[in-house]
């Protein structure tokens, strides 16, 4: 996680909503993204979706089944399905998103085989984003 929160670090500086994410598989990071969508005029160039496709090239495969993504903010809904899709084994996220995180639904999103963990570095994650929109309201 404390990897995450770098790369949310740097979607910090470059004006980015501060998520960071990280695949890990079998004991080793395999993909790092930050969010991305003011740089790439996407909608959809979540942290998540970034290192989903950056881990599925570095395994060639679309399943992650014996990977774990790490990530600063709890995903959305869209991010929650590529995560299903992508069938990973755990997702680990630090702050909660009660607005647009996909936990607020009430069917489950993700894969069912995948193992949810959350309130990792949480107020460090929160903080960062707090923060963020602190600076933007200025």
């Amino acid at each position: 996680m404390r990897e995450a929160l770098k790369q949310a670090g740097y979607a910090y500086e470059e004006g980015e909503i501060p998520v960071g994410a990280v695949v890990v598989c079998r004991n080793k990071i395999i993909a790092k993204a930050y969010n991305q969508t003011e740089r790439l005029n996407d909608a959809t160039a979540h942290a998540e979706m970034i290192a989903t496709t950056s881990a599925s090239h570095a395994l060639n495969s679309r399943y992650l089944k014996e990977c774990t993504l790490y990530v600063t903010l709890e995903p959305c809904v869209m991010c929650a399905g590529a995560c299903h899709w992508a069938q990973y084994q755990r997702v680990v996220y630090g702050a909660s998103d009660i607005q647009r995180g996909f936990e607020r639904l009430h069917d489950p999103v993700l894969h069912p085989k995948t193992e949810i963990h959350h309130g990792v570095l949480a107020n460090e994650c929160k903080s960062l984003i707090d923060d963020f929109f602190r600076q933007l309201r200025k």
